[in-house]
Parts: C-alpha cells; sequence; structure tokens
C-alpha cells in the first residue's frame, strides 16, 4: 500500500510552524527597539531625541508586557541565583578597573560623579541590564540559542556604544559577562548592581579626555571639555 508523504510530513510541519513565527517576531521586535535606542544615541538633545527615546522605552515596556516570556525567564524570580558569583567577579573587575588607570594619567584626569549622578546612574544601570537581558538577550537566545545569543546581544550592546572607542571595547567585553552569567542564573539584579560598579569605576578611573563624560553616538562627537 502506498503511503502519502504529505501526510507524514505535516506533524513536524506544525510542529516548525511556531517556531518560526516565533523567530520571526523576535527578529523584528528586536530590529524595531534597537533601531529606536540607534536613533536616540545618534540624535541631538531635544523634541525628536525625546520622542524617539520615549518610543523606545514604551516599546520595551509593551513588549514585554505581551511577551510569552516568564517571569523567571526574564530574570525577575530568582534575586538570590548567582550573586556570589556575580559580585564576586564583579568586585575583581573593579579593582582591575582601578589598577589600569593609575597607568593613564598621561591621557588626563578621570571626571569627577557626584553623589546625585552616581544613584542616577546606578537605577539607570539596572535599566540597561534590563533591556539588554530581559527584551534583547532572551529574544536572541530563542533564535540562536544561549551561547550564540551571548555573542549576539555583546555585539548590540557594543555597537550602541559606538564611536568612543575605550567604552565599545568595554561594553563589549562587559556584556559577554553579563550575558553568560544572566544565561546561566537568570537574575538581572545582581547584574545591575555589577553594571554600576564598573561604569561609575570607569568614570572614575580612566581619563575624561578619552572617555568625553562617558557619552556615546553623537554626544561623543559633540563634547568640548
Amino acid at each position: 500500500m502506498g503511503t502519502d508523504s504529505s501526510f507524514l510530513s505535516t506533524p513536524s510541519l506544525s510542529r516548525e510552524a511556531p517556531r518560526v513565527r516565533h523567530i520571526a517576531m523576535d527578529t523584528l521586535e528586536v530590529g524595531l527597539v534597537f533601531g529606536l535606542i540607534m536613533a536616540g544615541v545618534w540624535t541631538l538633545q531635544g523634541r525628536i531625541n525625546t520622542v524617539v527615546c520615549l518610543a523606545a522605552a514604551l516599546l520595551v515596556i509593551a513588549l514585554s508586557l505581551v511577551s510569552s516570556f516568564s517571569g523567571r525567564q526574564l530574570g525577575l524570580h530568582r534575586p538570590l541565583s548567582g550573586v556570589a558569583v556575580m559580585l564576586g567577579f564583579g568586585g575583581l573587575f573593579v579593582v582591575m578597573i582601578v589598577f589600569a588607570g593609575t597607568f593613564t594619567r598621561a591621557w588626563g584626569l578621570p571626571h569627577a560623579v557626584p553623589w546625585t549622578r552616581a544613584w542616577q546612574y546606578a537605577v539607570w544601570a539596572l535599566v540597561q541590564e534590563f533591556i539588554l537581558q530581559s527584551f534583547f538577550f532572551v529574544r536572541l537566545e530563542r533564535i540562536f540559542g544561549g551561547r550564540r545569543a551571548v555573542w549576539a546581544a555583546a555585539v548590540l550592546f557594543a555597537i550602541a556604544h559606538i564611536p568612543s572607542p575605550l567604552l565599545t571595547a568595554l561594553s563589549f567585553l562587559g556584556a559577554l559577562f553579563f550575558c553568560e552569567m544572566f544565561r546561566r542564573y537568570r537574575n538581572i539584579f545582581p547584574l545591575g548592581l555589577v553594571h554600576a560598579a564598573l561604569g561609575l569605576t570607569i568614570a572614575a578611573s580612566l581619563p575624561d579626555s578619552i572617555l568625553h563624560h562617558m557619552r556615546v553616538g553623537i554626544g561623543f562627537l559633540m563634547y568640548h571639555p
């Protein structure tokens, strides 16, 4: 008796269809949000920049709320997972940056970071980790798989810090660490803390003549000491 090959392939096709749809939507969402972020980075402060940044923030929030990812997948339900490992490595990196800063005084002094700016940056660091991990990484993970997603997310994070050569390089290395820790432990809270500590240490230890007040995009190019 003959066998209908199309009938046999139907179950596998029906299982593959949702995955293809997820990948297509994930790719579209990553592209839209990253495009808005880059537009915000490369437009001068003003009405257009405000609208673009607000649109990016609202889109991240809206897409996160309607997504199929659980709170655990987003890194929101395990606040103690991997804390010791992340904070331990974070402390080591802080010491390394401070040590490296002692050899860069020939290029100028660091930028003073007042307390009012420090706590604001700490909040922003946690927000960045949510965007990097709970938005970009989880989608890239579904597209590429976990290990490749670490590299893909790190590349996106580094691109967002162009044209600052130092911040672009440090952001790529930092994002590799952040994303790998997230892949293993699914916890953005200690990552936000480590991110804040590293960013503030960089600002307080490395020459502002190179960092340009930690600015990126058009702000880096428009910087005047």
